[in-house]
């Protein structure tokens, strides 16, 4: 029939079945692939429906997720502080002051570069050669480069040095770069002339035409005040002196090096492009901007900012961990409380993964909510570290606080897997049992670890030990020092595993004794038979314990070895202390000339930059340095030598070292280390000497003349003066009103930043008080959860008043065993940086101090276990016991 189609042969109707089989064998793959994916996203963690479970459980259980959600947000409000402060020092600075027109400022790079590693910051000024200004100047787009120097000075008043901001003395061609104009009287045009600030003069009670006494290092010198200046912008960290330029000159001590170069912008011109074209176009120098041109002006603000980048990087770290220990545990007491609703679940029928899921997903709504609530109060939290760093003088005044969504955003990280972390841990074993074993397990506690989480923390107690005791003994330099401090945290990681056993087997000791009643009995039966609620309830007071001991007597060991080492090292009758900037170095030899006098020894404090090579990468240390007169050491100070001579410490390539930096660089006597001096000079110095007493007097020891030269002010400490009693320094003295004599008891320890002192007062106090809220979180969440036991005792026939007394036993003994516990944690820490630092194993310990914590431990504990008490037993008992969980 016409249009029909040919019937298919038997060779196309097996193609035709081939194929129609293939499409639907791809179309059954394809389905399967749909429904696994469905299945997939069904069973995630924060899948839609896991969520929505996650939520309903959590509005049903408000209270018992109050304690995670507090945990969360405590910790979310410290780690977002810690992420502001960290983006304040990366991003933020001062306004500059002095430098305020000035486009540009060009100047040295004030840090060692270090490959793969932050850059250590030099503390004295990298200086340019004067013929910067010259080459500067002929870039295009610069309208004019101003060289300028700075002299530090101290201005009398009274024949005593004025209070205030420091006193900076320049050149009058540098007063344009702010600008400064003359509100009275006019520029100084000889030699013997001065133009003072207003604020200056006015502290002073100078004006044009008085005279003024200005100390340049410790000579004064009288000035004639020719004018008053004003800065355009404020002068708030410091003040400001104008000489003629050939006078800055002469008192900044040479005339082939300067300070920085301002430049002005020709119209026109933008300061970040002017400032690739001086960097393309002058080599060895670095290009100032905006704020950064502070860090110039001044050296302090780009040392504070460096400190704040490092301190609010270690602070943070140890606050992510403990977070994520606290909300662990504070989760894992969670969980415990609701093995009978997790059996019922179970015994239903949900799976283990079931189980896992939901409680993950309640850990991350917890987790994000707490972060979420974080927030706010941790950029407050920020807010008020900052104004305590400025405070304390960590901040200068004007370092403006950088607050982004990126330290939230942290925050919010942190803390959600920190959630997430310890929801999964604590629901490990209760998606594990069987659904018979569930419900059998809602009884009582199970009395058995499971074998990982026994064996991991057996390893810990001697591996913590081994770490705090051999370390020290082995190990050379700060990698003793650093390896007994760890031991302490391994050692609480130990304690928060076994725990549950280490509780029990307190209780059960305590139990033998058959004195104190029913109420000691059933403290004692209820601690031995609750020893995992317990051991997650008291982790944090043991953990405070721990490192508030462990911080605290660290420092005061350090603090006591300090003193001792100076005391016993200073063998100089007197010493001779400046109230200004420094002692002129010429001072020395007026004083040898005393009748009476046998030796003066000078000694210039600066810091330095050790580096050193580990394979292929590069390590460096900042320490701490002195200058000496190697022939006034034997009569001025003892050092402790331990090795070499301290004779052979002369010329610019020679250096001693204290035994704990020795040991941390390498480099014993004959050895060679690369020391980076105060202004960036590096030497490669041989060690001639090791000494012992480097926390008294400096970890490294330079000839004096080495350090002069590389100082900003070229300026000594003080002088060691060995003479009869009868010598008159006071004849030379008078004539240097800011210099003074005293006992060789005013050298106490080497010079500390009162700064860095602050700032870890201030940390640790942040640090303990997180953990304090932990403490009371758990212990409060642990008690009220037991109002249907105490509502049972009292249906059985136990007093009100009996009730309340064991609580007050079981507070007790928590108290007790957490101070023992946490006491006994740190000591072997403390006693391995004893014995590192000084071959002492006794470390010094302040009884008072000591007792305080006993009594923070105390306060903090036994409220949190009693006034939930009572507020669990005020219902009536029968009332009390038909309450859910």
């Amino acid at each position: 029939m016409k249009g029909a189609e040919p019937p298919l042969d038997k060779k196309g109707a097996k193609a035709a079945a081939k194929a129609a089989a293939k499409a639907a064998e791809k179309a059954e793959r394809k389905a399967e692939k749909r429904a696994r994916k469905a299945r997939k996203r069904k069973g995630r963690t924060l899948s839609r429906q896991n969520l929505a479970l996650a939520w309903s459980t959590v509005r049903g259980r408000k209270g018992g997720f109050a304690a995670v959600l507090i945990a969360v947000a405590v910790g979310s409000a410290v780690i977002t502080a810690c992420g502001v402060l960290l983006e304040t020092g990366i991003s933020s600075g001062v306004p500059a002051e002095r430098y305020h027109r000035a486009s540009v400022v060009v100047g040295g790079y004030q840090a060692v570069p270090v490959p793969g590693d932050t850059d250590p910051r030099l503390s004295e000024r990298v200086r340019v050669p004067a013929g910067t200004v010259a080459q500067v100047a002929a870039v295009a787009g610069v309208e004019r480069a101003v060289g300028d120097v700075s002299v530090r000075l101290s201005v009398l008043r009274e024949d005593a040095a004025l209070d205030g901001p420091p006193v900076y003395g320049h050149g009058w061609s540098a007063s344009v770069l702010a600008p400064f104009t003359v509100r009275g009287g006019a520029e100084p045009k000889a030699d013997d002339e001065v133009a003072l600030d207003e604020d200056l003069a006015r502290r002073a009670g100078v004006g044009p035409g008085d005279t003024v006494t200005l100390v340049a290092g410790s000579t004064p010198a009288a000035y004639r005040v020719s004018g008053v200046v004003r800065s355009e912008g404020p002068l708030d960290r410091q003040s400001a002196v104008f000489f003629t330029d050939g006078r800055a000159t002469e008192l900044y001590g040479t005339a082939d090096r300067i300070d920085a170069v301002g430049v002005l912008a020709a119209p026109g011109t933008g300061a970040g492009e002017l400032a690739d074209r001086i960097t393309k176009a002058v080599p060895g120098v670095v290009a100032y901007t905006g704020d950064d041109r502070s860090d110039v002006e001044t050296l302090d603000v780009g040392q504070m900012r460096s400190f704040v980048i490092e301190v609010a990087s270690a602070f943070g770290a140890t606050m992510s961990l403990l977070v994520v220990i606290v909300v662990s545990g504070t989760l894992a007491l969670s969980v415990q409380q609701r093995r009978r609703e997790l059996a019922l679940l179970r015994a239903v029928g949900a799976t283990p993964r079931q189980v896992l899921r939901m409680i993950g997903g309640e850990a991350v709504l917890v987790g994000g909510i707490g972060a979420a609530l974080g927030a706010v109060p941790g950029i407050l939290l920020a807010l008020l570290l900052h104004r305590v760093f400025a405070a304390v003088g960590a901040l200068p005044s004007g370092f403006s606080l950088v607050i982004t969504p990126l330290p939230v955003i942290a925050a919010l990280l942190v803390c959600v897997l920190a959630a997430r972390v310890g929801g999964w841990l604590a629901a490990r074993r209760a998606a594990k049992v069987s659904a018979v074993e569930a419900l059998g397990d809602v009884a009582v506690e199970p009395k058995k670890l499971g074998w990982f989480r026994l064996t991991v923390g057996a390893l810990l107690v001697p591996g913590g030990l081994a770490v705090a005791v051999v370390l020290p003994i082995v190990l050379p330099g700060e990698s003793a020092v650093e390896g007994a401090a760890s031991s302490a945290l391994v050692l609480v990681v130990a304690i928060g595993l076994l725990g549950p056993k280490l509780f029990g087997g307190i209780a059960g000791m305590l139990a033998r004794r058959r004195r104190g009643g029913v109420t000691r009995f059933l403290a004692l039966a209820n601690s031995k038979a609750r020893a995992r609620r317990l051991s997650s309830a008291t982790t944090p007071l043991i953990m405070g314990v721990t490192m508030a001991s462990a911080q605290l007597f660290s420092a005061t060991t350090l603090a006591a070895t300090a003193h001792d080492q100076a005391v016993a090292g200073v063998i100089a009758d007197r010493v001779v202390l400046s109230d200004g900037a420094g002692i002129s170095p010429d001072l020395t030899e007026k004083l040898r000339a005393v009748p009476g006098v046998r030796t003066v020894g000078p000694v210039a404090r600066t810091s330095t930059v050790l580096t050193w090579g580990t394979g292929d990468s590069i390590q460096y240390r900042i320490s701490s340095a002195q200058g000496v007169d190697p022939a006034a050491v034997p009569a001025t100070m003892d050092l402790g030598v331990l090795r070499g001579d301290l004779n052979r410490l002369t010329g610019n390539a020679t250096v001693a070292l204290s035994r704990m930096v020795s040991g941390t660089v390498g480099a014993d006597v004959g050895g060679r280390v690369d020391v980076h001096l105060g202004d960036g000079s590096v030497e490669n110095a041989e060690v001639v000497a090791v000494y012992e007493n480097g926390l008294g007097f400096g970890d490294v020891t330079l000839p004096h003349d080495v350090v002069i030269e590389h100082t900003t002010d070229h300026l000594d400490q003080w002088l060691m003066v060995d003479a009869d009693k009868g010598a008159d320094l006071d004849s030379v003295l008078k004539d240097h009103p800011t210099l003074g004599v005293r006992d060789a008891g005013a050298l106490t320890a080497a010079p500390s930043d009162g700064a860095d002192d602050g700032v870890s007062l201030v940390l640790n106090a942040v640090l303990l008080g997180y953990l304090a809220i932990a403490v009371v979180n758990t212990l409060v969440m642990a008690t009220i959860s037991r109002r249907r036991e105490y509502a049972l005792l009292r249906l059985v026939g136990t007093r009100t008043g009996q009730v309340l007394s064991m609580m007050r036993q079981e507070a007790a003994l928590i108290v007790v065993s957490a101070v023992v516990v946490g006491t006994l944690a740190a000591l072997p820490s403390l006693i391995g940086m004893s014995y590192a630092i000084r071959h002492s194993v006794f470390p010094s310990i302040p009884p008072l101090t000591y007792l305080g914590i006993v009594v923070a431990a105390a306060a903090v504990a036994w409220p949190a276990v009693m006034l939930p008490a009572r507020l669990a037993l005020r219902p009536p008992a029968v009332e009390a016991i038909s309450q859910p969980e």
